[in-house]
């Protein structure tokens, strides 16, 4: 496989190649708030759910807590401390009821196939009185069509769950509490600058026989949707009830 298949195969190697970890907008700082803003700390029970390499895990470890990874394909960064990981996917947790204090999902939601019952699963493994703290593209109209590697890098697959205000409902209808939801356009907007001067995307696809013109002109349309909101990034912190 040369690198120009590897990168279209696994846009999201791609991408971490280019960005700061976690891969997220925010990084590691929107991380330690959304930590923060779930109480976690020492002894605390986490799950991340999608865990990537695992520097949202070092993260809450740093904190005292006592994290487990989720992961479909788990393999840990190098320099990231040897924390448990599961393999697993977003449809069914390998833990039983009632047993953490946290789930953490970052821009990891929209990859499920099943929102509702990845967040039913997140709901099942809580405590009573334990947080879901998510983050994720929303968006408040119909997102561009883009090529399929693109949509799933930036997670905008799945269209029907990324409205904004369904994202809540979904949330509320799995059994949770919504305590907080924050906005962090900027971070989009910040992490779309770095994208876009590390990466030639037209180049990519117009190497693998994609239509570059077409892919500018929904490139465009994209980046006005992220300037005024249509298309944004939210963190939501919510309680088991």
């Amino acid at each position: 496989m040369n690198p120009l298949e590897a990168a279209l195969s696994n846009p999201w190697a791609a991408l971490r190649a280019v960005t700061d970890d976690p891969l997220h907008p925010g990084g590691a700082a929107a991380t330690g708030e959304l930590l923060d803003r779930a109480g976690v700390g020492a002894g605390t029970r986490l799950l991340d759910a999608g865990c990537g390499g695992g520097e949202s895990l070092a993260l809450a470890a740093e904190r005292g807590a006592r994290p487990v990874g989720l992961d479909r394909d788990p393999g840990l960064d190098d320099g990231v401390p040897d924390l448990p990981v599961v393999r697993g996917d977003m449809l069914s947790f390998p833990v039983r009821d009632d047993a953490l204090d946290v789930v953490l999902a970052e821009c990891t939601l929209c990859l499920s196939d099943d929102v509702p019952a990845t967040l039913a699963e997140a709901r099942r493994v809580l405590d009573e009185g334990g947080r879901l703290a998510l983050s994720d593209v929303v968006t408040d109209g119909e997102s561009p069509e883009l090529p399929p590697f693109i949509a799933g890098a930036l997670c905008l697959t799945n269209g029907t769950d990324r409205d904004r205000e369904r994202l809540r409902e979904r949330v509320e209808d799995a059994g949770f509490r919504v305590a907080e939801v924050r906005d962090h356009r900027e971070d989009l907007l910040a992490m779309r600058e770095q994208v876009g001067e590390a990466v030639d995307i037209e180049g990519l696809v117009a190497a693998a026989g994609g239509d570059a013109a077409s892919l500018r002109e929904q490139g465009a349309k994209l980046g006005r949707q992220v300037e005024d909101g249509t298309i944004g990034y939210v963190s939501v912190v919510a309680e088991a009830v």
